[in-house]
């Protein structure tokens, strides 16, 4: 007798499970469309449920600034005004802090580090992990899949290349590309 009670709770909660799952569905149809209608794109789901500036506003970061949904922040990260933050980005300030400066552009899958466990791992977990602080200045461009390692300071007004990775520190009014990243032009 318990296994007929049991399956049919079971039955009774799978079809309320559905039913919920349906209603779901639809709403995010319609959230869907709403925002290719009024931004011609498509986004996961969390960023149809949040707004940008709110997610930026949570973490206490500047007036104007905006997140994606799906951008990891880990520890102290301090990001200024205007400043647009891409989508599947790590802002990793777990290490000494991370700052960001005004009106930067921190393209998709950027990745900025203020730690790194590499003589950690190598010696087995006898050397400490490491830590520094990283800065990125004003007006700075970090295109799309850009890595910053930890402890490296970029000056005003840089562009960083697509798919470069920042090792040592940028001067301001510089164009730097490559892996690692080098001044050209």
């Amino acid at each position: 007798m318990a296994d007929s009670l049991t399956t049919t709770r079971d039955l009774s909660e799978e079809r309320e499970a559905d039913a919920w799952l349906t209603r779901v569905r639809r709403h995010l149809r319609v959230l869907t469309l709403r925002k290719r209608q009024h931004f011609d794109r498509r986004v996961s789901i969390g960023d149809l449920l949040t707004e940008r500036s709110d997610n930026a506003a949570a973490y206490g970061f500047g007036e104007g600034t905006t997140m994606y949904d799906n951008v990891l922040v880990l520890g102290e990260v301090h990001v200024g005004r205007h400043t647009w933050i891409g989508p599947g980005c790590i802002l990793d300030g777990s290490g000494g802090g991370l700052r960001i400066g005004d009106h930067c552009a921190i393209s998709a899958g950027v990745q900025i580090y203020t730690h790194h466990t590499v003589k950690r791992s190598l010696s087995m977990g006898v050397e400490p992990i490491e830590y520094a602080p990283t800065i990125i200045g004003d007006g700075v461009y970090l295109g799309p899949n850009a890595i910053v390692q930890m402890g490296v300071t970029i000056g005003d007004r840089v562009v960083v290349g697509a798919n470069s990775f920042v090792n040592r520190d940028v001067g301001t009014g510089l164009r730097v590309f490559g892996t690692p990243a080098r001044v050209h032009g």
